[in-house]
């Protein structure tokens, strides 16, 4: 009797979720017909009393999302109506359950607790500092979202959360203490995947460049999108706790590298280069055979080109940003990509180098000769074999740290896009000290331990900036007010050449560490949008839409001096007002 009902109420189910597959599917189908496209066009245009032009963009992201409806039902109904389906879902249920159930999360949380600390004291400089960095200023003052514009939904929608509200307020440095505590999490993953399922302190130590690297220093700035930054890293550690399992690690990787690439899609590389150094660990000390390793390898290759198929037709918002001089949406051509992906790592390469100080290049240096020294020694192969195979690890783990940006025609070198290369040094040195080697956890405490100072001096130097800047906006506005009460005048349009220079402090910096001059913005000048946002919007200069920028000759701007002291020199013909500003 009851399995009667049991069948009565199955049969009941699955034609409900026919019936609603099929409406959904018709209602997807009929956004993919050109004509019906056009009148929704239409009627968009006529309710609002725009051009219909306007919508081409949405319209386009709307016939990806129902091309993705289509495929997310049909997939679903292979999943709920079909045996096999049903078998498929079971059996990656069941893997995902054994994987769990042999993972003793307790162990995580003293060590989560001492990287926490860790990380809190090398950004306690930056929370002092109170910087708002780049993007931060138009988020607090307007209270804007705007990462759907890059396709980063994750953090559009867990933004709302964070802030309990869809206006974004100043909350500092609550976003910056998620960030840090999701990075601490990560880093103990991190060594308990390349670690063995071994969790040590000088093993943890190894792991700071991950979030202390001078790259991702940038991102824990932010005071608004530090927790997605930080999101975007764990979502690439997280699927190789259940790589003992085939479906399931598809699985969770799938959805992982989904979510990684709809928060920060600069963290691209460390999914796959993680792969590769597990895969060599494997290999190495013959923990795995042969065809295992390329199993591994061939169901993550798998999983990241699937999950970055999905993202780019079905979730990426088709934006062109080459004008912006930014990171664009187009990959290199077919016949030019090889190429193309050469020159974007070689430029990757050398920004690296002319970014990190002398004393940070013996560091890494040094890394990656003794972790070539301890793969020949370690070795079970022959030791010419693993001197070969382990160059060829770290030249492809580099490239490959860069993530989907090499393959991009336009793409980005900010620091915070170069995040890949910190979890680059995290997993070499994590695995040069698994043997607790004394000349190993030497050179790997040392360079850490740079990049934990090197945190503190970012931070003051911060500061120390903001402080330079907002006594030259200050006095720059008052001889501005003063000159002209009525900044507010609709006919009045103003023009800024130069910008300031760096604190000396910085500049002190900057002899060692040149990435430091990429790293603090200067807040007063022609050089940056959020450096104009910052002393237009948060000193209150009404007259904000009349300042001009980018002037083909300044010179032509021939107009009397109306005031020449010593930090800048103002000139105008009444109207039309000229800043030079001085170093």
């Amino acid at each position: 009797m009851k399995q009667n009902r049991s069948n009565r109420e199955g049969k009941t189910r699955d034609f409900i979720i026919i019936i609603l597959s099929v409406i959904a599917i018709l209602v997807c189908v009929t956004v993919l017909f050109p004509q019906v496209r056009r009148m929704m066009m239409n009627l968009a245009a006529q309710i609002v009393h725009k051009e219909a032009s306007t919508y081409q963009t949405w319209l386009k992201a709307l016939f990806s999302y129902a091309l993705g409806g289509i495929c997310f039902i049909l997939f679903f109904d292979y999943c709920t109506l079909t045996n096999s389906g049903r078998a498929l879902v079971n059996k990656m249920k069941q893997e995902i359950k054994e994987c769990l159930s042999e993972i003793d999360f307790k162990v995580f949380v003293r060590p989560t607790l001492l990287m926490f600390i860790i990380y809190l004291l090398g950004v306690l400089t930056i929370f002092r500092a109170n910087f708002l960095y780049l993007d931060d200023v138009s988020r607090s003052i307007v209270g804007y979202r705007g990462w759907y514009d890059w396709s980063r939904y994750v953090s559009e929608i867990a933004s709302i959360f964070v802030h309990s509200d869809t206006n974004l307020t100043e909350i500092s440095p609550l976003p910056q203490l998620l960030a840090i505590l999701i990075l601490a999490f990560s880093s103990v993953l991190l060594v308990y995947i390349i670690g063995k399922k071994k969790i040590t302190t000088v093993r943890l130590l190894a792991s700071i460049p991950l979030g202390l690297s001078p790259y991702f220093i940038e991102c824990l700035a932010f005071k608004f999108d530090a927790p997605y930054m930080a999101l975007s890293v764990l979502a690439s550690i997280i699927p190789f706790l259940f790589v003992a399992h085939k479906k399931a690690f598809l699985l969770i990787s799938v959805a992982s590298l989904l979510i990684m690439v709809m928060t920060y899609q600069a963290a691209s590389g460390i999914y796959m280069m993680i792969v590769v150094i597990l895969g060599f660990q494997y290999w190495n000390n013959r923990e795995k055979s042969n065809k295992e390793i390329l199993s591994l390898l061939g169901i993550a290759v798998l999983a990241f080109c699937f999950a970055m198929l999905l993202f780019r037709f079905f979730l990426m918002r088709d934006l062109n940003k080459e004008d912006s001089g930014y990171v664009s949406n187009s990959m290199h051509s077919i016949p030019n990509i090889l190429i193309g992906i050469l020159i974007n790592i070689k430029r990757y390469a050398e920004t690296i180098i002319h970014d990190f100080g002398i004393t940070w290049k013996i560091g890494v240096g040094l890394v990656l000769l003794l972790f070539i020294v301890q793969s020949m020694r370690r070795s079970v192969r022959k030791k010419y074999v693993s001197l070969f195979v382990s160059v060829v690890i770290i030249c492809l783990s580099f490239a490959i740290s860069y993530g989907v940006y090499s393959l991009l025609r336009t793409t980005s070198y900010e620091p915070r896009a170069l995040i890949g290369f910190g979890a680059f040094l995290a997993c070499f040195c994590i695995y040069l000290v698994l043997d607790y080697k004394k000349a190993a956890i030497v050179t790997v405490v040392a360079l850490n331990w740079c990049f934990f100072v090197f945190a503190f001096s970012y931070g003051n130097a911060l500061a120390d900036q903001a402080r330079y800047a907002e006594f030259r906006i200050s006095i720059l506005l008052h001889d501005l007010s003063t000159l002209y009460p009525n900044l507010g005048r609709d006919d009045m349009s103003f023009y800024l050449k130069n910008s300031i220079d760096y604190t000396p402090s910085v500049m002190n910096i900057s002899k060692r560490y040149p990435i430091i001059e990429k790293l603090v913005p200067k807040r007063l000048g022609d050089e940056s949008v959020w450096d104009r946002y910052y002393y237009i919007r948060c000193f209150n200069f009404s007259n904000y839409h009349g300042v001009l920028y980018g002037i083909a000759d300044y010179d032509a701007l021939n107009f009397p001096v109306v005031l020449d002291s010593y930090y800048h020199t103002i000139r105008s013909d009444g109207s039309r007002v000229l800043i030079l500003l001085k170093h």
